[in-house]
């Protein structure tokens, strides 16, 4: 497969798509440009149900704090639930599946009175109030995304903290926000073993903290330790509260939720969503990027504590009344057909995953999709990274059997939805390309004057104009938003936000992401990403994963020092025999100035249960530097003293 090849949309599914050609596409993004308060206005009043109207759709005034939908009012948490019981209310909402598969569903009346319970809950038991902070550090579990809901129905702001984080992490993000109460569960399942999360809880609490009381719902029913007039069980609780609870009528612009992102130095940033515009893009894309219909069952393998499972597994399919599944496990347990079985199963529509989790089945499980009817998969989606064109072709041929669109989504924790995407039944897919802006979003890459990046030359991801979903701040920090995000790129003499990732337009103005442009290693003078020395190193045909950082360098000043994931190793002189295979890839790919000094091959790389490879603490490694950093939310803690002894005893 060529990198170049374009993969066409499927013609009986352009048929019935919501966006059926690049026709009607480029007549959305016209629309939005030559009257942007009108685009957003009419779908703003087509997609919400407000309580009361909004009467002024943007103002920038204060760039770039930025105000959508003055004057209006309503309630997220109705948005998802209340305004579908006429028409949706035997409808599955939450499809659950357990790591051990227990399953559950949940049908828009029943998530209507969960929702409820918990909020009369929160409210009756614990005084929780508009405006307050509410942690959720939860497994995923229907319970999960009750809170998250019966936070935005009291007007509650929630922060959810991925259930592998540390006691430190939850501690700093407590102090951050102020929050006056933690849910939490004792613990779920993984790999058919138990996994605590009330004692991580309990450590976070030590010492001096705002937090007064801790809410358990009991998942796997392990000991764990109480403590008098602070911890309460959602079990014994929840059933003696009132299934009614009136949704707060907020406005606008009222926080929804905030969501901690961590840089490499300094506190984690609390970046800040808001209610309308942030729910109206979260149906939207769903809406366009998977084209969900009525019947639809759609999954994505996220995590409710990342911003992917906050818009895309709760928000987003909620809002737009559709069936959306949460899976607790792990996709390679029992083995890897674990995925395929369920889509199988659920007659899925939409899958949305990661390329970590797509490399991974691939190497674990190459044929495992062919045992399994897949024939109900319409969408694959991708998000994360941008995905390799070698597994791009196994998920396209094995998975979506050269059948179904593949959406390579680009956006951030900041962006709260997709800001550019193929759209399924219209755009002509280049694999490994994010292609182009949805409608509504004026992205463009510039150059570091803040002109249009010629074609073929890399430049700055920037989107100039504010779109409704977009962050609304730091928590506390208003300084740090600002120079975070608009302090770098200027276009016309104005500052416009900044992903600060790179990217390159082709001839036909597709879009690819190049990776952080932070991520740079400095060899002779020549700066280059780690993403491009990557995507190199993965067209060796026995490369299964591959993370590059870089490395003093006595000559060069960097040395570039690659850890490679082989699909098959045999010995060491086949690892020679790669070595020079590999760069002899990277000399065609990129040139001599990019060979790698350093090569190992290693069992597995520092992973985050996210999937996220820590290449911090690869640095450290590849350094000789004490291993200083938090390696407890690893997925595997162990792999760290493997490499580390592979690489420097």
């Amino acid at each position: 497969m060529s990198e170049k090849q374009v993969f066409k949309p499927n013609k009986e599914f352009a048929k019935n798509a919501l966006i059926k050609n690049m026709c009607e596409y480029q007549d959305l993004q016209d629309w939005a440009t030559e009257d942007y308060e009108g685009f957003w206005g009419s779908y703003g009043k087509e997609k919400l149900d407000w309580m009361e109207p909004f009467t002024k759709v943007m103002d920038d005034s204060n760039f770039p704090f930025v105000n959508w939908f003055e004057g209006g009012k309503l309630n997220v948490s109705s948005q998802c639930i209340d305004r579908h019981l006429d028409t949706k209310k035997n409808k599955a909402a939450i499809i659950f599946e357990g790591d051990r598969g227990d399953k559950q569903i949940v049908t828009y009346l029943e998530l209507y009175y969960n929702v409820n319970k918990f909020a009369n809950l929160l409210k009756n038991k614990f005084d929780v109030k508009k405006g307050d902070r509410v942690i959720i550090y939860m497994p995923m579990i229907p319970e999960a995304a009750y809170a998250m809901l019966a936070c935005a129905r009291l007007g509650a702001i929630h922060s959810v903290i991925f259930g592998g984080f540390s006691a430190e992490a939850i501690k700093d993000r407590v102090k951050d926000a102020d929050a006056k109460i933690i849910i939490t569960a004792d613990g779920a399942f993984r790999k058919d073993k138990p996994y605590m999360l009330k004692p991580v809880v309990d450590k976070a609490l030590e010492g001096a903290t705002p937090v007064k009381k801790v809410l358990v719902v009991q998942r796997n029913f392990e000991d764990v330790e109480w403590v008098a007039g602070r911890d309460y069980s959602y079990n014994e609780l929840i059933d003696l509260e009132s299934s009614h609870c009136d949704p707060e009528p907020m406005d606008s612009e009222d926080p929804l939720f905030l969501l901690y992102t961590s840089g490499s130095t300094g506190k984690p940033k609390g970046v800040q969503h808001n209610s309308a515009g942030y729910i109206l893009w979260a149906q939207m894309t769903m809406e366009w990027v998977f084209d969900v219909k009525e019947n639809d069952t759609y999954w994505c393998t996220a995590d409710v504590g990342w911003i992917t499972g906050h818009t895309y597994i709760v928000y987003g399919p909620l809002a737009m009344g559709a069936t959306t599944v949460m899976f607790e496990g792990v996709p390679t347990y029992p083995d890897a057909g674990r995925p395929w079985k369920m889509v199988e199963e659920y007659r899925i529509n939409q899958f949305y995953t990661a390329p970590t989790a797509i490399r991974v089945l691939h190497k674990m499980g190459e044929d495992e999709p062919g045992k399994y009817d897949l024939s109900s998969l319409k969408v694959l989606g991708t998000v994360g990274e941008p995905i390799d064109p070698p597994a791009w072709k196994w998920y396209y041929e094995a998975v979506g059997n050269n059948n179904c669109a593949i959406v390579d989504t680009y956006w951030q924790t900041e962006t709260g939805g997709h800001v550019i995407s193929p759209l399924p039944g219209a755009t002509p897919i280049k694999p490994g390309c994010a292609t182009f802006p949805l409608p509504g979003i004026m992205a463009e890459i510039l150059d570091d004057e803040g002109n249009k990046a010629p074609v073929g030359e890399k430049g700055l991801m920037c989107i100039t104009r504010p779109w409704p979903a977009m962050i609304r701040g730091v928590w506390g920090d208003k300084e740090r938003f600002i120079k975070a995000y608009f302090g770098d790129v200027k276009k016309d003499g104005k500052p416009v936000y900044f992903t600060g990732d790179g990217a390159v337009y082709d001839d036909d103005g597709y879009i690819t992401i190049t990776g952080r442009t932070d991520d740079v290693i400095n060899v002779s003078g020549h700066r280059m990403g780690t993403a491009e020395v990557e995507a190199a190193i993965k067209k060796h045909d026995n490369v299964a994963e591959v993370a590059v950082v870089g490395k003093p360098h006595p000559l060069k000043g960097e040395g570039i020092f690659a850890y490679i994931l082989l699909k098959e190793d045999d010995g060491v002189a086949d690892e020679l025999e790669e070595m020079k295979a590999i760069n002899a890839i990277i000399k065609i790919e990129i040139g001599n100035i990019a060979l790698c000094d350093d090569m190992v091959f290693v069992p597995g790389l520092p992973k985050t249960r996210s999937g996220k490879i820590m290449r911090r603490i690869l640095r450290s490694i590849a350094k000789g530097e004490e291993i200083t950093q938090d390696i407890s939310t690893l997925e595997d803690p162990g792999v760290v003293d493997t490499i580390n002894k592979m690489v420097n005893s």
